[in-house]
């Protein structure tokens, strides 16, 4: 069944979710489950992570949608942040109000990257896209992060193209969150209103200046493109979105990101932060708007230092650790911030000792 939080004092909020997501997930968290993180360039095996209960629809639901109308959710499967999209997985299934009428599109590398979410999810009606790296290698320029260089990183630029032409409409969604929502409800936007290509939540308070250098910003020539947007061009986070295919192809967006792409790598630094900028370059402004509550972000603290944050004031609906602090990296090395035993609830990964180098 899904549900939604309201907003609570921060420190009632943290210790009545945590018991009750805990509570209703089944798993325990406990000091005795801390583990220590896996080493570098390991990869997951098929076992590691505990088997997810079948989620299956209510009565109020019936037989599975067709593929017309059912939730298509697209995520990418990157061996550093498997624990994370499996724990996605497991939230999305956990709230749905219909579970067996959402479809997963796994982006990755290679078709193994799969075999951890196929062992945790047998139940799961998923498809996966391979992705090219060396599509976008050349095109990426460093930033500053080096999680963030990674063409994987990149992908969702590429999302309209791989998905088959049956998918009209996808909700990408980043590995480092979980939703405690019926997805459902995201999915529902209104984007035909006004035909617009993405939703996502937008922050206008944010400075949005700061996303782009000085060298960008004293060019009359780049900086003139938020010029004659629809609306003020503010930031939004990349990591949510619902996107209409069909206009992304018909608008060619893929390759007007990749343009903006070969302005930083050819001619001059106009940003530095990986693929968000050139996101914002061709849609800030552009987007419809979705509430706040869909997009809880920066709870990874910045992307440098990734310090503590805690939960902004209002109803939530996802969370996003956006940043560089991981919850499962936090949680392991014994110092969690708060905000990280809300997303202990859905780790599945079982221990260390799963490994395969």
């Amino acid at each position: 069944m899904g549900s939604s939080w309201a907003w609570l004092p921060a420190a009632v909020l943290l210790l009545a979710t945590t018991h009750a997501v805990a509570a209703a997930s089944g798993i325990q968290t406990t000091e005795a489950s801390v583990i220590r993180p896996p080493a570098a360039g390991a990869r997951y095996s098929p076992g590691a992570f505990r088997e997810a209960p079948a989620f299956r629809n209510g009565d109020t639901c019936g037989t599975p949608s067709p593929s017309s109308s059912r939730v298509h959710v697209a995520m990418t499967l990157d061996a550093n942040y498997l624990r994370g999209t499996v724990a996605a997985v497991f939230s999305i299934l956990r709230h749905a109000a219909c579970p067996e009428d959402v479809t997963f599109h796994f982006l990755a590398a290679h078709h193994r990257d799969a075999d951890a979410v196929r062992a945790t999810f047998p139940y799961l009606d998923y498809r996966v896209h391979r992705f090219d790296p060396a599509r976008v290698s050349a095109r990426i320029s460093r930033s500053v992060r080096r999680a963030l260089d990674q063409p994987l990183n990149y992908a969702r630029i590429y999302l309209a193209d791989m998905l088959p032409r049956s998918v009209a409409r996808v909700i990408y969604l980043d590995s480092d969150l979980v939703v405690v929502d019926d997805v459902r409800k995201l999915w529902s936007v209104d984007l035909a209103r006004d035909g617009h290509v993405v939703a996502a939540p937008e922050y206008c308070h944010t400075n949005f200046t700061k996303y782009f250098t000085d060298a960008f910003w004293s060019d009359a020539n780049l900086s003139a493109t938020f010029q004659h947007r629809r609306r003020r061009p503010c930031y939004f986070n990349t990591g949510v979105m619902v996107m209409d295919v069909a206009r992304w192809r018909a608008g060619g967006y893929s390759k007007r990101v990749e343009e903006w792409m070969a302005v930083q790598k050819q001619e001059k630094r106009i940003y530095s932060l990986g693929s968000l900028p050139p996101y914002l370059l061709v849609l800030a402004g552009e987007i419809m708007p979705v509430d706040h509550r869909w997009n809880q972000h920066g709870l990874g603290g910045d992307n440098v230092e990734g310090r503590c944050r805690s939960l902004h004031p209002g109803p939530i609906s996802l969370l996003h650790w956006s940043g560089k602090g991981k919850p499962w990296l936090r949680l392991d090395s014994r110092k969690p911030c708060a905000v990280d035993h809300l997303w202990a609830p859905y780790d599945l990964y079982k221990a260390a000792t799963a490994l395969e180098e």
